[in-house]
């Protein structure tokens, strides 16, 4: 095996394990978006979150890792769809935007 087979391999592993640990992630963030959306009264529809951009960031500690921002859609009433974000910092909830959007009474 030559040297740039292995390079290619490695370069292979840490793809596959960036992806695997992304699914976690996205796993945690939809957990947090849905306990977000049952304390609210929202409705989280697809039951899902879509990866819309990751980069890199530095957290609370100046740590480099993977700022992950998902997107979510939900409604109040059934009519409207909102869209909302999940921002992930690594593995930690970073903090959850909602949009202005009708309160049922």
């Amino acid at each position: 095996m030559t040297l740039f087979q292995l390079l290619l391999l490695a370069m292979a592993f840490a793809t596959g394990a960036l992806i695997w640990r992304g699914q976690g992630v996205r796993e945690r963030a939809l957990i947090a978006t849905r306990q977000r959306c049952e304390r609210e009264g929202l409705v989280l529809l697809d039951q899902s979150v879509a990866l819309h951009r990751a980069r890199p960031a530095r957290d609370d500690n100046g740590r480099l890792c993977m700022r992950r921002v998902y997107q979510f859609e939900f409604t109040v009433t059934g009519g409207e769809r909102y869209r909302g974000d999940t921002t992930m910092l690594g593995l930690r909830l970073a903090k959850i935007m909602l949009p202005p959007h009708r309160f049922e009474t």
